[in-house]
């Protein structure tokens, strides 16, 4: 008859890491893919309105945003505190460089998609009424007439 014996002496053979780095790869490739990247530093403060009806966007490739605020405590020396309009990382000197700015936008999408552009204004809720109107007629001057008003959700407190 043969014993068996409990194997107390016998050792553990070592995990295997060769497929370590294919693991590593992967992951990385997946967020390389999946991650985007910051497209606009803000230069301008934005505190958005609230609002009680909203609606997002289905094709955001579409649509081209518009920031309007007060700069930023470190660019208030060189622009002031008085509202501004930032186009992508600069700030427009005036308001008809918007013309000029939607005409870059436009030409860099596709021909077909041209026509549905829609220009987003994220404007601060304490900027006055006059910069907007005249950031309004350069869309219209610009043939931008796809508007849309960026805002956050209203939360009702009953």
């Amino acid at each position: 008859m043969a014993k068996f014996r409990k194997g107390g002496g016998r050792k553990l053979g070592a995990i295997s890491t060769a497929s370590l780095p294919d693991i590593v790869f992967m992951l990385l490739f997946f967020f390389m893919t999946t991650t985007t990247m910051k497209e606009v530093t803000l230069k301008v403060d934005q505190k958005m309105p609230e609002a009680t009806e909203l609606t997002k966007m289905e094709k955001k490739s579409l649509v081209k945003y518009l920031y309007i605020g007060t700069p930023k405590k470190e660019f208030r020396k060189a622009f002031g505190t008085g509202s501004r309009i930032q186009l992508d990382d600069a700030f427009a000197n005036d308001p008809s460089e918007v013309e000029e700015y939607i005409s870059r936008q436009r030409a860099s999408m596709k021909e077909a998609d041209q026509g549905q552009m829609i220009v987003s204004l994220k404007i601060d809720k304490d900027t006055k009424m006059g910069i907007i109107t005249d950031v309004k007629q350069a869309l219209r001057n610009a043939y931008a007439l796809k508007i849309s008003y960026t805002a956050t959700q209203k939360v009702n407190n009953y």
